[in-house]
């Protein structure tokens, strides 16, 4: 484990080039959600102009239920990529997931690396969610994260679990022992609801058990799934750390988006649910919510565009919404209740 903030943000850089130019996405392991139909109604009762596509979550009203998912922090690029994803969220009503806030924990250097969180200025209507590692997330400290959410604006905070990446990293964190325990400290003592994710390997029933055994019930207030099917942190760790891919089969291990989906579902019917790992189309978001997600997110198809410019970001989001506009427009369904009432049918 490297607590060197000029390493991380060495790494956090590689990560960014890597996701730019290589090949990260997962080799024979797919969203699964191809393996359904979105069923379509010949006699829809709707106009396309007047599908709502309006949600609650954590709070907040979104005017569509997407996130844009974690990406970046700490390297002098990720303040122009943050910013431009956030002031197009800003535009479009729609929340935001930062990138790991652990580089910001480290004393002075981490007030230097806090600049390239600070998006509040272009998005002070966003739903904002922070987000740091459960190998980070100890008791002693969460002043610490709490300093750290407090001066992003935060509005939840997401912790990453994520032993796969971590242990194809160069110096990763290896010890996950006890991490149930630490969530739930967490829980008590930070004044911040907490979103359990996943990196793109998938959360599903093993997990989910897990946390539905837990004394007193889950220590989290939602999860988000970030199943397998889009990007692999397991690839893009293996070419930072050795340029090469080293353990393919490790490289397209995981739990696919629509399965993880379906399984946390099942277990935790009412838990607010992030479904993302992989979606890229319009249509894959309206088959996770119809699922049972309650929003969707994600985030390289937008990590080259948040470089360019925030009408860059914007368009791509805007062209994605009104493919999911016309999903539920042609299912039959007017909202986002109704979408989740019509469901989807597995393919034979």
């Amino acid at each position: 484990m490297t607590n060197d903030p000029a390493e991380l943000s060495i790494r956090k850089r590689r990560h960014i080039d890597v996701c730019l130019t290589g090949d990260v996405d997962y080799v024979g392991v797919t969203t699964g959600l191809e393996r359904y139909r979105l069923p379509l109604n010949a006699l829809t009762q709707t106009s396309l102009a007047d599908i709502d596509l309006s949600t609650e979550f954590f709070g907040a009203r979104l005017q569509a239920p997407i996130l844009i998912g974690a990406m970046t922090g700490g390297a002098e690029l990720s303040a122009t990529i943050n910013r431009n994803l956030a002031e197009a969220a800003q535009r479009l009503g729609i929340g935001m997931m930062l990138g790991s806030q652990r580089i910001m924990l480290d004393g002075a250097r981490g007030e230097q690396a806090a600049a390239t969180f600070a998006v509040r200025d272009v998005a002070p209507d966003v739903l904002l969610i922070g987000n740091i590692g459960i190998a980070q997330l100890t008791k002693a400290a969460a002043p610490d994260i709490a300093k750290a959410l407090d001066r992003t604006g935060a509005n939840v905070l997401a912790v990453h679990t994520n032993s796969l990446q971590e242990a194809m990293q160069h110096n990763g964190d290896t010890d996950f022992s006890g991490s149930l325990n630490r969530l739930q400290e967490a829980a008590d003592v930070l004044d911040y609801p907490l979103l359990l994710k996943e990196v793109g390997h998938g959360i599903g029933a093993a997990a989910v058990a897990q946390l539905r055994q837990w004394p007193g019930g889950p220590p989290v207030a939602g999860i988000d799934v970030a199943g397998a099917g889009g990007t692999s942190w397991s690839k893009v760790e293996q070419l930072v750390r050795y340029g090469e891919l080293r353990y393919p089969d490790l490289a397209n291990w995981g739990i696919p988006t629509a399965q993880a989906i379906l399984e946390v579902r099942h277990e935790l019917p009412t838990i607010p649910l992030v479904g993302s790992g992989g979606i890229r189309t319009g249509m894959d978001a309206a088959k996770a919510l119809a699922m049972g997600a309650d929003v969707v997110a994600m985030a390289r198809p937008l990590l080259g565009l948040a470089i360019d410019s925030v009408a860059a970001v914007e368009d791509w989001l805007q062209r994605f919404i009104e493919e999911l506009r016309i999903c539920l427009h042609c299912c039959g369904a007017p909202d986002l209740p109704a979408l989740r009432a019509v469901g989807v049918s597995p393919l034979s």
